[in-house]
């Protein structure tokens, strides 16, 4: 969001096992933009200790929880009197737990202290709840241009 400041960058962020036809139009949209572009997409690796072979529901769960939200931001929008600014995700509907002990890096930490490993998934909730307001805040201050 912090390129989304400058007022001339496209920007978009997206998951491709989350949305397709997202990803598929922010890429279409990047091209046309007459500026810069930056897309930033959610890739998993093997280093996150998943089965590979679910990479992509493990990014809908990214989505689902909050944690990687998806959306636009197009500024030729503001100068057509439209929000430039448009999520894509819906609401977190899963914690951040149900996402993040899907993976290995996050499971091997409640195997081996899980007193920490609570207090941290709840500092964790607390960071995507805070983002998620953040970015549902700058929709609507753009939406009252």
């Amino acid at each position: 969001m912090i390129f989304s400041t400058y007022g001339n960058v496209y920007v978009a962020r997206v998951a491709l096992g989350a949305n397709p036809g997202q990803l598929v139009k922010a890429f279409n949209e990047a091209e046309a933009y007459d500026g810069p572009s930056i897309i930033i997409a959610y890739a998993p690796c093997i280093n996150h200790g998943i089965n590979m072979a679910k990479g992509l529901e493990q990014q809908k769960k990214a989505v689902a929880c909050g944690h990687w939200p998806l959306y636009r931001y197009n500024p030729q929008l503001e100068d057509e009197g439209k929000n430039p600014l448009t999520i894509d995700s819906k609401d977190p509907s899963i914690s951040f737990a149900d996402y993040a002990l899907g993976e290995n890096r996050y499971r091997m930490l409640k195997m081996t202290n899980p007193t920490m490993a609570d207090k941290l998934m709840e500092m964790s909730q607390k960071d995507v709840d805070r983002a998620w307001k953040s970015l549902k805040g700058r929709f609507k201050a753009l939406e009252e241009k």
